[in-house]
């Protein structure tokens, strides 16, 4: 086809031209007709905003917005407006203990205890053993204890979560398998406190979003409400694209709680690529600690043994991709999903921040990594959204099985006033259950904003609609004793639905919790 089209004749010359082109590819930057390609996800999506920042080799090459920051609003997404970035946090407050490490203030193998003496599990040898690196790594075995898509004890502050922590159930033995968990980050967070005497919030911002010029960066609610140019966030319910209530995450800071922007963001990409650790020739941590935060860990499961290596660092899952090592987190909370990878060997970072729950930023992510890795014929977005199109009619198609399951004209087995009162569980706190008009309430820590009327489902079993929409629906059921009086109730918390697009249910993720009456 080169020859052809330069009427090229001579094998070497044609050769060497033919190299030449690959190299060019390869290092060609990004795909042809890119923001159009971006722009066209972003609708096949339905992502109402969107924003995307790329470094490559010490600069930044990109930073654009797209779309609005609230559906409707005619407000545009900039390369300065403010995303909550979840879990992609994680790796935030991994570079923050390495700071710690480097002051010889705390090491990555200290056992917890050391720095929070009153710290407990429900094991007490775990509770001797746990390390600093063990709660960064999902080695603990607890799961996903902060409930379902509720907020945790919403006014406790982080220190009483942690208490609550004595009363919880492994989901695995210690150190037996990944498994994923936020409490673990909020502990890892106020090992700073403890260690430092500042605040998780008051460290990074001092030893973090200063030096590195993270001007509009915050890790608190109200911080974040002081500020202009943010997004809001938006969920898919009931088939159509809505704003939602910001909730409050404060008390879960050091595993999701960050608020930033791309402009920002890309400074921290600069900071984890090229000589890590350094910004504008300035070190902020050391290459040997984030060489321990870079490496891998921990094995992550593969389905097939070929596969290319999965394993976890500190606060970054890490992969390989045609060859080259990738670092890359997500972060989805409230309808915000964000996405980060990191190519170090091409001091390539990409990070893509939305305001609702979606795949293309992973597609965004591939279709830039292909391209300075000599191109594909693959189109990202096609791939990911004809997957996700499928997954949600078969995540419907469940959700209908459990619906034509409910048995109809059945009654409850008291009145509903035999119902009310206050339950406990030593693990989960205080619920009450009252009526509202007609309606039975179930209303969780003494919270307004957690009530959900209990509609009644089939016999003694209900389903909790929650007040705040974008916690959907969830399934309760009452238990009597011999007495013929209700003494408990049972609350199937969803830990990850299968697709919150189509409801917190179907989930093959749950955890039910019995609170007593009192």
């Amino acid at each position: 086809m080169v020859n052809n089209l330069f009427g090229i004749h001579k094998i070497s010359f044609s050769f060497l031209v033919f190299i030449l082109s690959v190299s060019v590819v390869a290092q060609s930057g990004l795909p042809q007709d890119f923001d159009q390609w971006v722009e066209n996800g972003r609708k096949d999506w339905e992502i109402p905003g969107m924003a995307i920042g790329i470094v490559k080799d010490g600069k930044v090459i990109y930073n654009k917005g797209f779309g609005e920051k609230k559906l409707g609003s005619g407000d545009l997404v900039d390369a300065n407006t403010l995303f909550s970035i979840a879990s992609v946090s994680k790796n935030i407050t991994a570079a923050a203990l390495g700071i710690l490490v480097d002051e010889g203030k705390i090491n990555w193998d200290d056992k917890i205890i050391q720095h929070i003496p009153w710290f407990q599990f429900k094991d007490p040898w775990v509770t001797k053993e746990v390390t600093i690196k063990d709660a960064l790594t999902h080695q603990i075995g607890l799961g996903r204890i902060l409930g379902n898509r509720l907020q945790f004890m919403t006014k406790s502050n982080r220190d009483e979560i942690l208490y609550q922590v004595r009363y919880m159930d492994f989901e695995k033995p210690f150190r037996s398998d990944f498994v994923y968990n936020n409490v673990m980050y909020s502990l890892a967070g106020q090992i700073i406190e403890y260690s430092d005497g500042r605040s998780w919030d008051q460290f990074l911002q001092e030893k973090l979003f200063v030096p590195l010029e993270m001007n509009r960066t915050t890790t608190t609610l109200s911080a974040l409400e002081l500020q202009d140019n943010k997004a809001w966030p938006h969920q898919e319910i009931d088939g159509k694209i809505t704003p939602i209530e910001r909730r409050n995450w404060d008390n879960a800071g050091p595993a999701g709680g960050v608020n930033s922007s791309i402009n920002d963001l890309n400074k921290w990409m600069l900071m984890q690529l090229g000589k890590a650790g350094t910004y504008k020739t300035k070190e902020i941590i050391s290459p040997r600690q984030m060489n321990e935060i870079h490496k891998p860990q921990v094995i992550r499961p593969m389905n097939n043994a070929m596969d290319a290596q999965a394993s976890y660092g500190l606060g970054w899952n890490i992969l390989d991709y045609k060859g080259k090592r990738v670092l890359t987190h997500g972060g989805a909370t409230d309808g915000f999903n964000t996405f980060m990878y990191l190519l170090p060997e091409l001091e390539l970072g990409i990070i893509v921040a939305t305001n609702t729950f979606n795949n293309f930023g992973t597609a965004v992510a591939y279709q830039v990594m292909d391209a300075y890795l000599g191109g594909s014929e693959r189109d990202w977005n096609s791939h990911y959204l004809d997957r996700y199109k499928r997954y949600y009619q078969q995540v419907q198609a469940e959700r209908e099985v459990i619906h034509n399951a409910r048995i109809p004209n059945t009654k409850p087995s008291l009145s509903q006033s035999a119902h009310m009162g206050i339950y406990t569980s030593e693990a989960y706190g205080k619920v009450e259950v009252f009526k509202k008009g007609k309606d039975l309430i179930i209303r969780f820590w003494e919270d307004p904003d957690l009530e959900a009327v209990l509609e009644h489902w089939h016999f003694d079993t209900y389903r909790a609609v929650w007040k705040n929409r974008a916690l959907r629906e969830e399934f309760m059921q009452f238990h009597l004793n011999k007495q013929g009086k209700i003494e408990s109730l049972d609350f199937e918390f969803v830990l990850r639905p299968m697709l919150l697009q189509v409801g917190a249910y179907p989930s093959n993720y749950t955890h039910t919790e019995r609170f007593v009456k009192e």
